[in-house]
């Protein structure tokens, strides 16, 4: 069955832009009139997304009949434009979820790993990349946030990494092992509804550590990344950690809306998206007391894990000053294509 790669916005009719403008004072009017004062971004931020993420997990993981596999699961791929083509199973009536489709696994060389030190670790869209400045990382141009409500305190070397509950304190900067003489870069991809939703080795590596976050899961958009500063540290977020050739290397994983798992496939003790859990704390686990010391080997393009739905990885790492990133912010890749070289 042949699937047509439109966008839907094109069939939608052609409404004037200020007439679909949500008017939120309208909506939030007779709040006012009790001494009040909410704004849309606060109701959105309050909103309970983690409800509203295992519903849609519950929903999306549930079987179809075969016989409204095929339509239902065509209507998600005309609307998003997903190339089939490049499924290792191209019969949309293969799939008993729509769960299974966002997580549909690729023809093995449809992604060629390019030859270049580090390469893109998921398909989408690059958000922002370049050096990290002042302890500041940027979420899009001109919208910050700081390091360390990022990844947390960097203690997990000193103790050990052991597994524990801890308080995310922040502001506790980083620790004395980084490189001397090297930058800090940063990269940020966005994966859309629509994209192949495994994510991979950019570089090789090794993982020593694993921090989870537990938080909320707003959208990752962006452009409501834009609107809200900070979004990455409110949701919830898995940190790998380890190093490289250069130094530093970190992998996250950024949860968003419909998210209802992150899965990492060395790490089968990891639940996200759990019912309880305490805002502002975080889980670790070291991975040293059964990988070695030097932690579980990643080789590049390796596969590392896979979200449901959409949403957004950040790479941090440490590199020489002639480190070249191979693209630019507003750019789309690939898994394999080349993101960057000494």
């Amino acid at each position: 069955m042949a699937i047509p790669r439109l966008s839907l916005r094109r069939h939608l009719p052609r409404i004037p832009g200020h007439a679909l403008q949500l008017r939120s004072w309208q909506i939030l009017k007779p709040l006012t009139r009790v001494g009040l004062q909410p704004t849309s971004k606060a109701l959105y931020c309050r909103a309970p997304t983690r409800l509203l993420s295992r519903l849609g997990g519950v929903l999306t993981g549930l079987a179809l009949p075969r016989w409204l596999r095929r339509p239902l699961l065509a209507l998600y791929v005309w609307a998003f434009s997903v190339n089939m083509a490049e499924a290792a199973e191209e019969d949309l009536s293969g799939y008993r979820s729509l769960g299974e489709l966002f997580r549909r696994p690729l023809k093995p060389w449809v992604r060629p790993i390019a030859p270049h030190d580090m390469v893109s670790p998921a398909d989408g869209y690059i958000v922002h990349l370049g050096r990290v400045r002042r302890s500041r990382l940027e979420q899009v141009k001109g919208v910050t946030y700081s390091l360390e409500s990022f990844l947390g305190p960097q203690d997990w070397r000193e103790d050990g990494g052991e597994r524990g509950v801890r308080a995310d304190v922040g502001g506790r900067g980083l620790s004395p092992w980084w490189c001397r003489g090297h930058q800090l870069y940063q990269c940020i991809i966005y994966l859309a509804p629509g994209d192949y939703h495994h994510f991979h080795s950019p570089t090789d590596w090794h993982i020593q550590h694993r921090r989870h976050f537990p938080g909320s899961l707003m959208s990752v958009s962006p452009s409501v990344v834009r609107w809200i500063p900070g979004l990455f540290c409110h949701n919830e977020r898995v940190v790998l950690s380890g190093e490289w050739a250069h130094g530093f290397f970190s992998l996250t994983a950024v949860g968003a809306t419909n998210v209802g798992s992150i899965r990492i496939y060395c790490d089968q003790d990891l639940q996200t998206n759990c019912a309880r859990h305490v805002q502002g704390c975080y889980h670790d686990l070291s991975y040293l007391a059964w990988a070695g010391p030097a932690g579980v080997p990643a080789p590049k393009g390796a596969g590392l894990g896979e979200f449901n739905l959409g949403s957004t990885i950040v790479l941090l790492f440490q590199g020489p000053r002639r480190f070249g990133f191979r693209t630019s912010a507003g750019c789309r890749v690939q898994v394999g294509q080349a993101l960057g070289s000494l």
